[in-house]
């Protein structure tokens, strides 16, 4: 059983349309790519009424990880903090460690001839006013801190929105966190092609397949025409031991082949 991850994305630019949003595709992919198991992926606006009620909807479900992206900033629509402080019932607060953080930024900004004045204006406090109880997580490439609370076993994480910032502070503070929870486990995945079969009818020879090896998951992706079908597959297992996993991969592949040569199809494996 691996760790499960929900993503919340804040922010109406998501939305509309305006922003294509990267940081979940990231996210998930490096997540996944850690062991871990992403269930869902939710889009809200700078509201913090809505910001709240996912937060704690995904608390009800116990996953191991919650992480929001978007809404830290400086401006009067960052709302993330305030959203997850009435989620947790907790008060706002300036946070100290948080504070020295923002003020060392500030300050580099000023010797880099970037701004003027380092001082600590409402709104750059306002990056360091945090729900209770609540630790800052370092921005190597921003001013906004990452934020971390841990509720009855769940690591609440808000990040900036910004994607480099975004994936500066995953990658120092939370991949870490995560190999460590996923306990060894690692995902492992491939991709071969379904061709002369529509999809119709490759849809049962995937359940079969599935039913028989009931720790591979396999998602199938048209890629062709319908009066030409070329059908990718992506197979994919999670597994703490490469040979199990390789050992996985290569059964399914098998019998997906045979099926599939029985049924008028062909295979191709893509050379790497």
């Amino acid at each position: 059983m691996t760790q499960q991850m929900e993503i919340i994305c804040v922010g109406y630019e998501l939305l509309i349309g305006k922003i294509l949003n990267t940081n979940a595709q990231w996210m998930a992919k490096r997540a996944t790519s850690l062991g871990i198991t992403v269930k869902r992926i939710t889009v809200v606006g700078d509201d913090v009424d809505e910001i709240a009620n996912a937060v704690k909807e995904a608390l009800q479900r116990k996953p191991k990880f919650i992480i929001t992206t978007g809404g830290l900033g400086p401006t009067f629509d960052d709302k993330t903090l305030e959203g997850i402080a009435k989620a947790l019932n907790r008060k706002l607060e300036v946070n100290n460690k948080a504070l020295a953080m923002v003020k060392e930024r500030y300050e580099a900004y000023v010797k880099e001839g970037k701004i003027e004045k380092a001082e600590l204006t409402s709104a750059r406090v306002k990056m360091a006013t945090l729900p209770e109880g609540a630790e800052p997580l370092p921005n190597p490439r921003g001013t906004a801190p990452g934020v971390q609370i841990i509720i009855d076993g769940t690591f609440l994480i808000a990040l900036p929105g910004v994607p480099s910032e975004m994936e500066a502070i995953f990658e120092q503070s939370i991949s870490p966190l995560l190999k460590k929870e996923a306990e060894g486990n690692m995902f492992f995945e491939t991709s071969i092609y379904a061709e002369g079969i529509p999809e119709s009818t490759l849809a049962p020879l995937i359940d079969q397949a599935m039913h028989d090896n009931p720790y591979v998951y396999i998602k199938s992706h048209p890629k062709g025409v319908e009066k030409k079908p070329h059908i990718e597959l992506h197979i994919s297992t999670t597994a703490k031991d490469s040979k199990i996993a390789r050992e996985r991969l290569e059964k399914t592949i098998a019998q997906l082949t045979e099926l599939v040569q029985k049924s008028g199809g062909k295979i191709k494996v893509p050379k790497k």
